[in-house]
């Protein structure tokens, strides 16, 4: 498991907060592929279980990061405040499947939908943020360094010291 959580924040990307979010959207991709492969092969449930779970914490994380550093950031220096609302929504409807599937297990009915849904779910929010939100942020005057240098911190704290000091140490900030 801690091996997985390590991988989060790839050091071969630091300095570039695009190619970094990017990473991280890759990584979910392969997740989602892995478990639909699972489905169609008829694998362990066991397996597609382990998946699901990495799949929650790297999206609970990664949304974390957007809504702690990065959608601020992107707010003050992209004008247009409806996209931002939107990708706002499309997390919260990402949250909302991330919570009934961590009360779930691979017997219980609707699972293997659920997690093509969020599949989609994601796949559709990740398109918007590569082809709106990320190139606008990319185009603008904020130091991508400094702020991927900040997402890399927040994923070391949170995987250090788990999901709550880490949130109440960027919102005091």
């Amino acid at each position: 498991m801690k091996q997985n959580k390590e991988s989060s924040a790839p050091k071969a990307v630091t300095g570039d907060i695009v190619k970094l979010l990017k990473a991280d959207h890759e990584k979910v991709k392969k997740l989602f592929e892995e478990f639909k492969d699972l489905i169609e092969k008829g694998n362990s449930k066991s397996k597609k279980e382990k998946i699901v779970k990495e799949i929650c914490e790297e999206l609970t994380l990664h949304a974390l990061v957007e809504e702690s550093i990065v959608y601020p950031a992107a707010r003050d220096v992209i004008e247009d405040q409806i996209l931002m609302d939107e990708a706002d929504v499309e997390h919260a409807g990402v949250k909302e499947l991330i919570s009934q599937l961590q009360s779930m297990t691979p017997e219980d009915s609707h699972y293997d939908a659920k997690v093509i849904v969020l599949s989609e779910y994601v796949e559709h929010h990740v398109k918007e943020e590569e082809k709106t939100i990320l190139p606008k942020l990319a185009k603008s005057e904020i130091d991508e360094k400094e702020l991927a240098e900040e997402v890399i911190h927040f994923k070391e704290d949170y995987q250090d010291d788990g999901s709550t000091k880490s949130t109440q140490h960027k919102k005091k900030e």
